[in-house]
């Protein structure tokens, strides 16, 4: 799959990364691309005031596009039905702390499949439903434009909106136009 960006965190330069290989975790994501016309869907968080691609990591002993399937089944309550095609691996190194680690090297693998018509019930985690995670399609310049204003505007921006709107615009420019 094709590598689109290495992004580091402000609050871990690659200096502390290269300086630090037994403190950084390394963990597998997948997120999906899921299109109707100018529509994607997304979710909406409610703690962070932004939207980003379903998805998560990839558990132990799971491939990266069965993680694809039960991730989007998931947060979404969607049935993946078309092709699932590789899009990229979008890197990131950022804050961790947690489980003796002090940074992440996170790998998202992104593939763009089809679903069908009808969303089921969602499966969330308890932290995700307490960050208010909403399902819903949207048109992507509204979630790009809005992730900006997120961005430039807010205090309550989580860790991955800049990877998140990121990969709106490069969809957009790729897949749209």
């Amino acid at each position: 799959m094709r590598h689109l960006i290495t992004y580091y965190h402000p609050d871990t330069p690659a200096e502390f990364i290269d300086n630090n290989p037994s403190t950084m975790l390394t963990r597998l994501a997948t997120r999906a691309i899921v299109l109707r016309g100018n529509d994607i869907l997304i979710l909406y968080t409610q703690r962070y005031h932004d939207y980003s691609l379903p998805g998560g990591g990839v558990d132990a002993g799971e491939d990266i596009e069965q993680g694809l399937v039960r991730e989007l089944r998931e947060e979404t309550g969607a049935n993946i039905v078309g092709d699932i095609i590789p899009f990229g691996v979008y890197q990131e190194y950022r804050p961790w702390r947690r489980d003796g680690f002090e940074s992440v090297n996170m790998l998202s693998y992104c593939y763009v499949c089809q679903i069908e018509d009808k969303l089921g019930d969602t499966q969330f985690e308890a932290h995700e439903i307490n960050n208010g995670m909403t399902p819903m399609w949207i048109d992507i310049d509204t979630a790009i434009t809005h992730n900006l204003a997120t961005i430039a505007n807010s205090d309550k921006k989580g860790l991955s909106i800049e990877r998140e709107t990121f990969l709106l615009q490069l969809i957009k420019q790729e897949l749209l136009n």
